[in-house]
């Protein structure tokens, strides 16, 4: 990616595309404090409140009761709690492993109690190998929401680290399972830190012109990268 668009990109919202005169979605990318603050931010314009649970002092199992919500494999794996870095609290591998599914099986759904249509947290060690490697957001089971794409080392550091923040917002309406994985086969993926979440307003969404920009650049580059990978599977 080039340096302005990193720059200018990824540490504010980095798309954002409206499915109907009421709906949005939008993607929040970048450093773990500077994507807190848009995500917050993003949640406060939107009349909603968002609840921030840290993870800490986690045993591990095949899935994590957080009161609210519980997370699991979506291949049914273990969770094994760590820590990384600087990331705010305890974390968990979801190494995607290609299985036909673009790495879906490898990731985790989040199950709530209450529904939600925002939702953040951190990554880290992604983007240092197995490229190009993008990551994804679903609410519902619906449209993937990219929210991260890494196509050369170090092009999604911050101040030297792997550590990122990534968070989507839908407000086409509610839902109570999240998902999210990656698809850079092979690589070393690492969720958790803090999980924050909403609910906000139907329809309070606005499209950033920037980011409705951004938009079309990502969609003209996942279509370039589909048809790459279609070239070497063939």
């Amino acid at each position: 990616m080039p340096r302005i668009l990193r720059t200018v990109l990824l540490p504010i919202l980095l798309c954002a595309s409206a499915i109907s005169a009421h709906a949005t979605q939008i993607a929040v990318f970048g450093s773990p404090a500077n994507g807190l603050k848009n995500f917050n931010d993003t949640v406060a314009a939107a009349n909603g409140s968002a609840t921030h649970d840290k993870w800490e002092n986690l045993s591990g199992g095949y899935s994590f009761d957080r009161g609210n919500y519980t997370v699991t494999r979506n291949n049914g794996g273990y969770l094994a709690p760590e820590t990384y870095g600087d990331l705010s609290g305890q974390v968990v591998s979801i190494d995607p492993v290609d299985d036909g599914d673009g790495g879906k099986g490898s990731g985790v759904t989040l199950s709530f109690k209450s529904a939600v249509n925002a939702i953040g947290f951190e990554v880290g060690d992604w983007g240092t190998c197995c490229l190009p490697s993008a990551l994804y957001i679903s609410f519902d089971g619906g449209q993937a929401i990219r929210v991260g794409l890494s196509e050369q080392p170090g092009d999604v550091e911050f101040d030297g680290k792997d550590e990122v923040f990534v968070g989507a917002f839908d407000d086409a309406g509610s839902f109570t399972t999240v998902q999210f994985w990656g698809d850079g086969f092979g690589e070393y993926l690492l969720f958790g830190g803090t999980v924050h979440y909403a609910l906000i307003d139907e329809g309070s969404l606005e499209v950033p012109e920037p980011a409705s920009m951004a938009l079309v650049g990502l969609g003209l580059a996942a279509a370039g990268l589909a048809r790459r990978r279609k070239a070497v599977k063939g």
